[in-house]
């Protein structure tokens, strides 16, 4: 048995998988069908080896901040990029999430907060929380000064 994550498109499924597949690496377009009249109707692509189907159904399911999908970062430079590629058309929300131009939720977050609140005591792991919720694009930076104030 396979599990995939399904995304409801309003007519830009194939673009949206075009797009995600050229920001990040080991990604590729697996598969396009199409109805009867020629429009594409499933994509089914990868995003760093994980498996997502990207499907045209209408404007009957839009996306909300319910749902969103995580990419965990190495570096700052990682955060930045994606960053940069996933707001182009969309908009920036709090402590590292975002809303791309397709409606999508995104949490764009460093490996290192993981760390900085697993290893801090109580306070130094609140003030880490509380430069996380004041931010919108993460800074590893900002977070390693908020932990060791």
């Amino acid at each position: 048995m396979n599990t995939s994550t399904f995304l409801w498109f309003d007519g830009r499924a194939e673009e949206a998988a075009r797009h995600y597949t050229a920001i990040f690496p080991d990604s590729e377009i697996l598969d396009r069908q199409q109805d009867a009249d020629g429009r594409v109707t499933t994509v089914t692509f990868t995003l760093g080896g994980q498996r997502y189907i990207a499907y045209n159904g209408g404007p009957q399911y839009p996306f909300t901040r319910a749902v969103s999908l995580f990419a965990e970062c190495d570096t700052q430079a990682e955060v930045d990029t994606l960053w940069k590629s996933l707001t182009d058309g969309g908009r920036e929300g709090p402590g590292g999430s975002l809303t791309d131009r397709f409606g999508v939720t995104w949490q764009v977050i460093p490996k290192a907060l993981a760390e900085l609140l697993s290893d801090a005591e109580p306070e130094a792991a609140h003030r880490v929380l509380n430069a996380l919720h004041a931010m919108t694009k993460i800074d590893i930076g900002g977070l390693h000064d908020a932990r060791d104030r």
